[in-house]
């Protein structure tokens, strides 16, 4: 597959973001560097890590020894729960670039919002800073709802480029999705596949069957088609050349729609009304 397969999506700051990453949660340090160079020689540019995930440094030990040139290859990351007061959040910006081995990342989003903290609005200062500072071509949230997201419109003065939720069949997030699209939000899915969940369902199947695709690939063409950026994770070599190679084939009106229908309350991570751990 060749890179230019990947479509990119224009975020509300004029940046162009690859519809498509590799995905690091979970990614054990240790396989980490090796992991991202498989995701690299597929095809992917995009790269999402966290720091609560631990594994940043790996990122950008991957990025320095794939050889590509830095601005190929889109790298997000993402402010960890203990960080939302002003001054503590830039400083972790500044171990992440460090850890990174980077001058910028290309996308820094605010994990988790954490309500009963009450300090997301601080930390979206400090990202407008970094922003403006150019060590972040572009900030964002993640696991923001409509709630959240308006306390951030009315106190900040730049509107997030990104709005990262967990989203798949079983959990649509039509009425986040509709927020975001409404104030020039891209959506993102994370646990695109529902951790699992939806691939065994026959209705998914059915889908992958019509086209000669893996389950997997149906679910992740269903999120492309309906504009998400989407990035599955796997440890598994063939399986992450496997999750790139979905866009030599389109999903019909009935097959988006079959899909569609599996909506229901199948939410596999934390709800973010009620996620306010600082431990993690």
């Amino acid at each position: 597959m060749s890179t230019c397969a990947i479509p990119t999506l224009r975020l509300n700051n004029g940046v162009l973001i690859p519809q498509l990453g590799f995905g690091t949660y979970k990614l054990p340090p240790d396989q980490t560097r090796d992991l991202v160079l498989c995701a690299f020689d597929a095809g992917y540019r995009h790269v999402d890590t966290a720091q609560m995930y631990r594994n940043e440094r790996e990122v950008g030990q991957a990025l320095a020894a794939s050889g590509l040139p830095r601005a190929e290859v889109f790298v997000t990351t993402k402010l960890n729960n203990a960080f939302h007061a002003h001054d503590a959040a830039l400083a972790a910006f500044a171990r992440s670039l460090d850890a990174l081995g980077t001058d910028y990342v290309d996308l820094f989003l605010i994990h988790w919002p954490l309500p009963a903290l009450g300090l997301y609005t601080q930390a979206w200062a400090a990202l407008e800073e970094i922003a403006a500072s150019g060590r972040a071509r572009a900030i964002g949230v993640s696991n923001f709802q409509p709630a959240h997201l308006e306390r951030v419109l009315e106190t900040g003065t730049v509107v997030p480029a990104v709005n990262q939720v967990e989203a798949h069949p079983y959990l649509r997030q039509d009425e986040v999705r509709a927020f975001d699209a409404a104030h020039g939000i891209v959506t993102q899915a994370w646990s695109p596949l529902g951790r699992g969940t939806v691939l065994g369902d026959s209705v998914i199947a059915d889908v992958a069957a019509r086209h000669g695709v893996t389950p997997a690939q149906a679910v992740l063409r269903w999120h492309v088609q309906r504009g998400d950026v989407v990035f599955p994770k796997s440890a598994k070599p063939a399986r992450i050349a496997e999750n790139a190679d979905i866009f030599g084939f389109a999903l019909g009106e009935e097959d988006m729609a079959a899909i569609d229908g599996l909506n229901r309350d199948g939410r596999t991570g934390s709800h973010p009304d009620t996620e306010n751990r600082t431990d993690r």
